[in-house]
């Protein structure tokens, strides 16, 4: 509901883009802004809270990239993946699947730091194409992986063909729970996002760490076939870890447990075995993979997770949301005050004594005939009168109470909404946004203001035209009345009166001294006993509502608030997601747009 409000008043305003961004780069996007607001100084228990989030992030763009290179290359050879902690014998295992040497190994834990791909029964020219997946990530040759550089992974042939495998592209992968891992981490899911099947390999003193767990856990989503290798087994205790085993897996996921099999290590040749049943069952495994829920499985794990990632973006535009609500609230009082404080009240309303005024400019006044002719002139604005009305209307605007009283309400305001924000500061869950509009109001106070007095001073000059259109309203009707025009003409007060009309057309007086003229308050009563009364009373009512709606409209709606609404566009973006509602929605409008798959371009 609320990102629907958002975005609706977005396209009121012209902001809404109708073409949607693809997933992939929706993700992106996503993860960036976690990555940067993570990174800011002072925010490491953000960041803590943070990194579960970013790395399913980080796998969900590797398998929204799978998902783009099988729609462009759907006979991608298979990849199976090799994962697990550090000194579980990863490496080892993957020279004994591909019958070589080829997989360095070490007893030192980290050892292996880079993606390393092992092309079995193919060529490197096969897998040409993994290098779109890989994206930033540069390859190299093995003996150029460098172990200060974590962008890089490595591919080349296994000259041996292993038979224990089908033609496949074999990766041995980082480990995911050593002391450096948050360096490489990146590597380890891209390679288990590309993975078609997955081979967890575990010894018996590792299977039951908890950091296994949570990264099946965090795979369960993506629906790979899988293999639990328990390694470093002596003859006699793999039935009790086989066992817990099954029970981890089941305290952890809802699929059912996968094939394990044991793997008895050889200390002559420092190698695992495989059993003897070993190569029918990977091969068996490899033949389970279905490419063709790829989409449906992006969808899946999207979704599963959406909620959480969206957390502090919708935080945000909650936040966002309040603004412009407060922003509304303080716009409401501020034209009420205005209404209460000018247009309704008695003795500082001006506008309609202007419109009397320039009606007595109008009238057959003798000894004024040669004033009359240049006021009718000017009225049928013809551009040699331009430059003569435009200074009679700056005089006008210098002289007026109306807008030293808008100067005091728009102060007023920004006072009102600085107390707010000082408020949402101390009680808000977002209180750093809040902080930092707070800051931001708070330096940009003087321009609003500044802009507010022009835009105010404008709109004063150019409504000074509707004025002088309810004065010719008013004589128009007054000469259907000949007893009343006639009336007003021959009164000695109709004469000090247009005197005074005279002095305010050529600066020698004030809109706000036409108040309080006797001669003034006289032509008022006059014309209100008079036949048009009732008209008179109609024309200010009409030019009330008519300033009302020019004041709000130009003033508080189209320089204030927009200039308002700008604020948080100025704020900090390295502390915040800064992701709008629009894009927000077009995302989630992808997400659910199809029952069994997920656009990405």
């Amino acid at each position: 509901m609320l990102i629907r409000q958002i975005t609706k008043q977005s396209k009121m305003q012209g902001y809404y883009n109708p073409q949607p961004p693809c997933m992939l780069e929706f993700i992106l996007s996503l993860q960036q802004r976690y990555q940067l607001v993570a990174n800011q100084p002072g925010n490491e228990i953000i960041a803590a809270q943070y990194q579960q989030r970013i790395d399913q992030l980080l796998l969900a763009e590797a398998f929204l990239r799978k998902g783009k290179l099988l729609s462009i290359e759907p006979e991608l050879p298979l990849q199976i993946a090799v994962i697990g902690p550090t000194q579980a014998g990863k490496s080892s295992l993957v020279n004994v699947l591909l019958n070589s040497q080829i997989a360095g190994v070490s007893p030192l834990a980290g050892y292996t730091v880079h993606p390393q791909g092992f092309c079995n029964w193919l060529s490197t020219q096969d897998c040409q194409s993994l290098q779109r997946y890989f994206g930033r990530f540069q390859q190299l040759l093995p003996a150029q992986l460098n172990r200060d550089r974590f962008d890089c992974y490595s591919l080349i042939e296994n000259t041996n063909g292993s038979t224990l495998l089908p033609p496949c592209v074999l990766w041995d992968s980082p480990d995911f729970d050593s002391i450096d891992a948050a360096n490489y981490r990146e590597g380890v899911l891209r390679t288990i996002a590309l993975a078609d099947v997955i081979i967890l390999v575990v010894s018996k003193e590792k299977y039951a760490d908890q950091s296994v767990w949570d990264a099946m856990a965090a795979l369960e989503a993506l629906n790979q076939p899988t293999l639990i290798c328990l390694n470093k087994l002596v003859e006699g205790s793999e039935a009790v870890l086989i066992r817990s085993l099954q029970e981890k897996w089941q305290q952890t996921r809802s699929d059912a447990v996968p094939e394990i099999m044991p793997l008895y290590y050889q200390k002559q040749l420092g190698l695992p075995v495989l059993p003897e049943h070993g190569q029918e069952l990977l091969q068996r495994i490899a033949k389970t993979t279905t490419r063709k829920k790829q989409p449906r499985l992006e969808q899946e794990y999207l979704q599963k997770y959406w909620p959480t990632w969206l957390e502090p973006v919708l935080a945000e535009h909650q936040a966002l949301q309040h603004w412009h609500d407060l922003i509304e609230q303080s716009i409401e009082q501020a034209l009420l005050s205005y209404q209460q404080n000018f247009l309704d009240h008695p003795h500082h309303y001006e506008t309609f004594q202007y419109a009397l005024a320039e009606l007595l400019n109008l009238l057959e006044i003798p000894g004024l005939a040669g004033v009359l002719a240049s006021t009718r002139k000017i009225l049928t604005w013809p551009v040699r009168q331009m430059m003569k009305l435009g200074r009679k209307r700056l005089h006008l605007a210098n002289s007026s109470h109306e807008l030293a009283l808008l100067k005091q309400i728009a102060e007023h305001l920004l006072i009102q909404l600085a107390d707010q924000l000082l408020d949402e500061t101390e009680q808000s869950r977002q209180n750093q946004w809040w902080q930092q509009l707070s800051s931001v109001l708070r330096n940009q106070k003087q321009r609003l203001l500044h802009e507010f007095d022009d835009a105010a001073k404008s709109y004063h000059v150019d409504f000074q035209q509707d004025v002088e259109s309810a004065a010719h309203r008013l004589y128009q009707q007054l000469q259907k009345q000949p007893l009343a025009l006639n009336s007003l003409r021959a009164t000695r007060v109709t004469a000090d009166a247009a005197a005074i009309a005279l002095a305010l057309n050529t600066g020698g007086v004030g809109l706000h001294d036409l108040i309080i003229a006797p001669a003034m308050f006289t032509v008022t009563s006059l014309l209100t006993e008079s036949a048009i009364g009732s008209y008179m009373g109609k024309v200010e009512r009409e030019l009330k509502q008519q300033q009302l709606n020019t004041v709000k409209q130009t003033l508080f709606i189209n320089c204030l608030r927009e200039n308002l609404k700008q604020l948080p566009a100025t704020v900090s973006s390295t502390m915040n997601f800064n992701i709008s509602p629009e894009q927000l929605q077009a995302a989630e409008a992808q997400l659910k747009e199809k029952r069994h798959g997920l656009r990405l371009l």
